[in-house]
């Protein structure tokens, strides 16, 4: 007996070969719901029970789960196969795979209709968020110093539903979108890798971010080396960064900013970041 699952963001009637051999091998298919994928088997040629009943052992048997429910498929093999007896044979069949990236796509379609039914979320503006972004960006933050994995894959979503958000507010007036959040980044990327997209040769890590700053530098035409620095990082991380515009500086000086200015420029020469340093070295006092 098989159980087929088919995945709801692949066009219907679009199957693995192994999928197909098993229904074209079954004596019997039968489904758990009708749906396009159900359908588009049918119109194949291949005769399909649509049925509600529970799914019970039976050689040469094929099963449809419902659309996109992995979970039905593995419950209904598991039962099946708890029964004992000579209930050994059930294989599940993936006739269709989601592609990489694809969950994302239930992130914007969840954060759609909420913005259409939830009262709360429809009143949402950037501004009534930005709090939010800047909360989870410190959540996922600390998840990453803490090394717990699954902490941090949890404030990732956090973080990504915050991008979606304000993607979705924006595509109601804006000009853009999520999918144009998405291509932008894309763009920068393949342009600021030309050694992976193009034809540049690079020996060292050190030569891809050389190149990275380069050719920021060139999309950016900025007319201060300050300019686009957000005012608003800690006081470390804005030291740093601003070092990192000027090359050379001399950070000399007897005062407490001057001293821990140069500290931030002696992090740097070690390559090391003096935010990071810090936060780990207070850490350690609890």
């Amino acid at each position: 007996m098989r159980i087929v699952v088919l995945s709801p963001r692949v066009a219907p009637g679009i199957l693995t070969l192994a999928a197909w051999d098993a229904l074209r091998d079954a004596s019997v298919v039968r489904a758990a719901v009708d749906d396009p994928h159900v359908r588009a088997i049918v119109s194949s040629g291949i005769e399909v029970e649509v049925t509600a009943d529970p799914p019970s052992y039976a050689p040469d048997t094929v099963w449809i789960a419902p659309t996109g429910d992995t979970a039905w498929a593995r419950a209904i093999a598991d039962d099946l196969m708890d029964g004992g007896g000579a209930v050994s044979d059930i294989e599940v069949v993936f006739g269709s795979y989601d592609l990489p990236g694809s969950g994302l796509l239930d992130v914007v379609e969840i954060m759609d209709r909420l913005r259409r039914e939830c009262p709360w979320t429809a009143q949402q503006s950037h501004a009534t968020l930005s709090h939010y972004l800047l909360e989870e960006a410190h959540e996922t933050l600390e998840a990453l110093d803490n090394g717990d994995s699954e902490h941090l894959r949890e404030e990732l979503g956090d973080l990504l539903m915050q991008i979606v958000f304000h993607a979705r507010i924006a595509a109601e007036g804006e000009g853009w979108d999520i999918d144009d959040v998405a291509a932008g980044i894309a763009e920068k990327l393949i342009y600021r890798n030309p050694h992976v997209f193009g034809d540049a040769t690079v020996t060292s890590a050190e030569e891809v971010d050389a190149n990275w700053q380069r050719l920021k530098a060139t999309e950016k035409r900025r007319a201060s080396v300050l300019e686009g620095i957000p005012a608003t990082l800690p006081a470390l991380a804005y030291a740093d960064k601003v070092l990192s515009r000027l090359d050379g500086v001399d950070t000399s000086g007897d005062d407490l900013g001057a001293r821990l200015l140069a500290l931030v420029a002696e992090a740097r020469a070690q390559g090391r970041d003096a935010e990071e340093v810090l936060r780990q070295a207070v850490r350690l006092l609890g």
